[in-house]
């Protein structure tokens, strides 16, 4: 762990990351709601909001769609990822490099390590790899650390997330990415398990806009420091509107009802 509130990453110590790896990890699906999603650019677009520190994507979208932005949005160079198609014990592959990442003008690496899965010891080494090479360059480094695998019934138990945290905090994350644990209690113990590290909330699936902003208020509350958001933003009809209130619970510390409300 490294001091990161100088990061372009973070605004006022939070961390507001809108992740668009979705393509890969999860297929067209998760657009087929939002069908004018599947172009990247219209989500670039909504990154350019305020509220938003970064944007995860994968090499091919950073690519192709980075250059038109890199003045309005700060680019987190998501580095593994699997498809959906993927029916083996939880791994990820590394689809680009750090030096590469650096050269297209990440400002952030994002590495997935599923702890529990067989192959935690082969990802614990590449996650090794990356941060070493990620600090070479200053940037940031985000784990999504997420707990998974044939042995492991629930990854969203208390004790399981806040292990998830340390583990982070032990490999030398700089924000770990975490799901939350189900209670505001279970959140604090998980943040106070990371240390001095930043700890932001996995979005997860689609919810109400009420239901939503309040998990994250109670986030917030219980000690994270941010958000890491895909579908919750960018499969709404209005992603702005979401935005607006989520820049008024994150960095304001607004509750959901006087976010909604303004």
């Amino acid at each position: 762990m490294i001091p990161i509130d100088d990061s372009p990453i973070v605004r006022d110590g939070k961390t507001l990351i809108l992740a668009m790896d979705h393509g890969l990890e999860h297929g067209p699906t998760d657009f087929a709601d939002v069908p004018e999603k599947l172009d990247p650019e219209t989500v670039f677009e909504t990154a350019t909001h305020d509220a938003v520190t970064a944007m995860a994507v994968q090499k091919g979208i950073a690519e192709g769609y980075y250059p038109s932005y890199e003045d309005d949005v700060n680019l987190l160079a998501k580095l593994n990822g699997t498809s959906n198609m993927w029916m083996g014990e939880p791994d990820s592959s590394i689809n680009w490099s750090v030096d590469y990442a650096a050269e297209v003008g990440a400002d952030a690496i994002g590495f997935t390590v599923y702890s529990g899965s067989n192959h935690e010891v082969e990802m614990y080494e590449e996650f090794r790899k990356a941060q070493e090479k990620a600090r070479e360059y200053d940037l940031p480094v985000v784990m999504w650390s997420y707990p998974r695998g044939q042995g492991l019934k629930n990854d969203t138990k208390p004790g399981t997330i806040a292990y998830a945290s340390r583990i982070a905090l032990e490999l030398g994350a700089d924000i770990a990415k975490v799901k939350y644990p189900g209670s505001p209690e279970a959140m604090q113990h998980a943040c106070k398990a990371a240390g001095d590290m930043n700890v932001v909330m996995s979005g997860g699936s689609k919810t109400s806009d009420y239901e939503f902003l309040s998990t994250v208020e109670a986030a917030v509350n219980a000690g994270c420091t941010g958000l890491a958001v895909g579908r919750n933003v960018w499969q709404r009809d209005d992603p702005t509107r979401l935005l607006d209130a989520l820049e008024k619970v994150i960095y304001e510390e607004e509750t959901a009802d006087a976010a909604l409300e303004d």
